[in-house]
């Protein structure tokens, strides 16, 4: 049975293979589900003999794009980039304390994922390293191998700015390059599935989370807060809910209470979002049905 997997609204690489095979020119080609997009899709689904809405549900996926239906890791993981404002090149420099933040969902140096996948791509095929980072690979890999106190001295040290947000040149175009590799891509998927989502999947299964939104409120946690925490997970099954909302909304702000004052309100506002199926994310509106999320049993 089909249903709604992208709409006006929604941004991201799922979006940007849909303007792919709508044959876009590449500076069209943006990621943002905008009026353009829209009525490419309006033209394809009139040409083609479907309904015509302006929106992608599985069937027009399929046709526009010959690919699978993107599976639910594929659609949460859209939505927590756009949270995180990363892409698979966005490098950011030493402004919370991680060191480096870089890739879709912001790998940091100081949590490991950073290092991790630099050290395994130069495993495995060294060249792409060399080719993004050219004669500053010998100190990349260097940082890479060296203890955390010595990494995140680096990154403070080529983090620029009053809040050291930005990093400097030229590391940033170098990890923009590296992120822009395909290879270097399937190893950022494969480590945000492996590391992140399969996890969240067991939180929620745990505190008893079935729809695709309460995987992805999981998900979107273990991304930004590290996972819920023990005492949390206790205290919600400790009470009864008369439905998977009234649950989401209780775990959203209890994760959000229990984050650092000086986030707490991002943290909420995000959470809510994914718990209630809307709202507004750092200026932005959001409706999840419009990001391929909604009130689905998962099997």
């Amino acid at each position: 049975m089909s249903r709604l997997l992208l709409a006006r609204g929604s941004r991201g690489a799922l979006v940007e293979k849909v303007q792919d095979g709508l044959k876009f020119e590449a500076r069209d080609i943006d990621g943002i589900y905008g009026g353009q997009t829209e009525s490419g899709v309006r033209d394809f689904q009139t040409k083609s003999g479907q309904t015509t809405t302006g929106q992608v549900d599985t069937e027009t996926w399929t046709m526009i794009t010959t690919l699978p239906v993107p599976e639910l890791f594929e659609r949460a993981l859209q939505l927590t980039a756009d949270f995180e404002g990363h892409g698979f090149t966005l490098a950011q420099g030493n402004f919370d304390g991680a060191g480096i933040t870089w890739g879709i969902i912001g790998f940091t140096l100081k949590g490991g994922e950073l290092s991790g996948i630099v050290l395994e791509i130069n495993r495995s095929n060294p060249d792409l390293v060399k080719l993004a980072f050219a004669e500053l690979t010998p100190k990349l890999l260097e940082v890479m191998s060296a203890p955390s106190s010595t990494q995140i001295e680096f990154a403070d040290s080529i983090s620029i700015g009053t809040k050291k947000a930005t990093l400097a040149e030229p590391w940033r175009s170098a990890f923009a390059l590296f992120g822009a590799i395909a290879e270097v891509q399937l190893v950022q998927l494969r480590r945000a599935r492996e590391k992140y989502f399969n996890p969240a999947v067991g939180t929620a299964r745990r505190l008893g989370l079935t729809t695709e939104q309460g995987i992805a409120l999981c998900f979107d946690i273990h991304v930004q807060n590290g996972g819920v925490k023990k005492s949390i997970e206790t205290s919600l099954h400790g009470q009864g809910f008369n439905t998977q909302e009234d649950l989401r909304v209780v775990l959203a702000n209890s994760v959000a209470d229990s984050s650092r004052p000086k986030y707490r309100e991002d943290v909420r506002s995000r959470k809510l979002t994914i718990a209630t199926g809307s709202g507004t994310v750092h200026g932005a509106n959001f409706t999840l049905a419009s990001w391929g999320l909604d009130e689905i049993e998962v099997t």
